[in-house]
């Protein structure tokens, strides 16, 4: 299922300003403009799913992509310390923006549990 045109539509098309750390022909990373730890990125696919529970099998490729993404970001980060990856699926998981994003927030120690 794919979803309505939301922000990150706007700024993978380029209407609107992002701090961009990473792009590739399938995602997009750049700085959360409301940050919630030292760092945080988010990476999202250029191919709008609405959220993960939208996802599909024939999605796996790019699924397994947004994961290896998270990875060459953090690194690039440099996050070697650790860092927190998070989907937020639907209202209750407090997704505010209609399009599949993964948030990477690292540069402190993560307290558990998070929410």
């Amino acid at each position: 299922m794919t979803s309505q045109e939301t922000i990150f539509s706007k700024i993978i098309r380029r209407e609107i300003p992002a701090d961009i750390v990473y792009e590739d022909d399938l995602a997009l990373a750049f700085r959360d403009i409301n940050p919630q730890a030292p760092v945080h990125i988010l990476v999202i696919p250029k191919q709008p799913i609405a959220k993960l529970a939208d996802a599909e099998s024939e999605d796996h490729k790019l699924m397994g992509h947004l994961l290896l993404t998270v990875k060459r970001v953090a690194e690039e980060a440099g996050l070697s310390n650790g860092y927190r990856v998070v989907i937020n699926n639907g209202n209750d998981g407090g997704q505010t923006v209609d399009h599949l994003h993964l948030h990477i927030l690292g540069g402190r120690f993560m307290k558990w549990p998070p929410g």
